[in-house]
């Protein structure tokens, strides 16, 4: 009898690389969570490689700072591409790259960017990342506030107020549109409620999130409440269940059952149609059940015994993730 999990297009939403880069991505023996062998073994068929910026100073050498990393660690999101023995890897600009990717028995590879901040200030510069490097979505802000908007968890470090712009700033605004017209989609994982809620009347296409979790299950200032879930419902957004023990665990210790609990809350909740899976992995992810790429199975059969259909767990691993990257796509051709 075959298993569902290897006959399914599972996209994982959202997982950092080790910087600096430490030339391991086809490495057999890594500490890392993620690469192309662990992916082939653990039946993983699409990530999602984001570009992490720390939040520096929003001063011109933190933003030039900012500006020289999200380069250079997009450079080496493209350079996991070709085939290394048994191994392959492909990076895809668009869904129907990351299908044909599947088809050829290919790795997915989606380059993305974690912190608004990495722009550097100057909003148009999506434009340029989308072009050169295929960005698919950027996360607004990280913790701390930055200059497009606000986060949902300031930093002290950085003499951070409650809150900087009330939500986004016209810069912020300025990042949405030209993210809008490059096919990039609005992340809001990391952004304060306000951001998230004034982004989904700004954007032209639907926000998602691309790593947190209900906060009506655990209440942490990164998961997203009933209402937050309600507007992307409204909107046609996607909200992509993580497995960090801390967001789906008061206290942390969360396993894959509380992942598909949460997973089952928001599909209960506003539909099935809406949610979806990441792991965070080599970012602070992790959990029992699913420790790294080789384990991912697990989360499939634990969708499997909370009751989901076979359709559902499809849509739940990439189907989602994928008509959301489709729907902004044909916006873009549109502007």
């Amino acid at each position: 009898m075959t298993d569902l999990h290897n006959t399914l297009l599972t996209l994982d939403s959202h997982i950092d690389i080790p910087w600096p880069d430490r030339q391991d991505a086809w490495a057999e023996d890594t500490p890392r969570q993620v690469n192309v062998p662990k992916t082939r073994k653990g039946g993983l068929k699409a990530v999602c490689l984001a570009a992490y910026i720390p939040q520096g100073s929003r001063d011109e050498a933190g933003h030039a700072e900012a500006w020289e990393r999200v380069q250079g660690m997009l450079d080496v999101i493209s350079g996991i591409e070709g085939r290394q023995g048994d191994h392959s890897a492909r990076v895809c600009r668009t869904a129907a790259d990351v299908r044909a990717a599947y088809e050829a028995g290919d790795l997915a590879v989606i380059p993305a960017i974690e912190n608004g901040h990495g722009l550097g200030g100057q909003p148009e510069r999506i434009a340029e990342l989308a072009r050169r490097y295929g960005v698919r979505y950027m996360t607004l802000t990280h913790n701390g506030h930055n200059a497009l908007a606000d986060a949902a968890i300031p930093r002290k470090d950085l003499v951070d107020s409650e809150t900087l712009h009330g939500g986004l700033s016209d810069l912020g605004r300025e990042a949405i549109a030209h993210m809008n017209r490059s096919g990039v989609l609005v992340d809001v994982s990391h952004a304060a409620k306000s951001t998230m809620m004034k982004a989904s009347e700004v954007s032209a296409t639907p926000i998602f999130a691309s790593h947190s979790c209900a906060r009506a299950l655990c209440d942490h200032p990164r998961n997203l409440d009933d209402e937050q879930l309600d507007r992307l419902k409204e909107t046609g957004g996607l909200i992509q269940v993580t497995a960090m023990g801390s967001f789906l665990k008061k206290g942390g210790g969360g396993t894959v059952e509380d992942l598909v609990r949460h997973v089952s809350y928001i599909a209960n909740r506003i539909g099935v149609e809406h949610v979806g899976i990441s792991s965070d992995f080599d970012g602070g992810g992790g959990i029992p059940g699913w420790k790294d790429a080789t384990e991912t199975a697990n989360v499939t059969h634990a969708l499997q015994a909370a009751g989901f259909s076979d359709a559902d767990i499809s849509a739940i691993w990439g189907g989602n993730m994928l008509r959301l990257l489709e729907t902004a796509e044909k916006a873009a051709i549109a502007f």
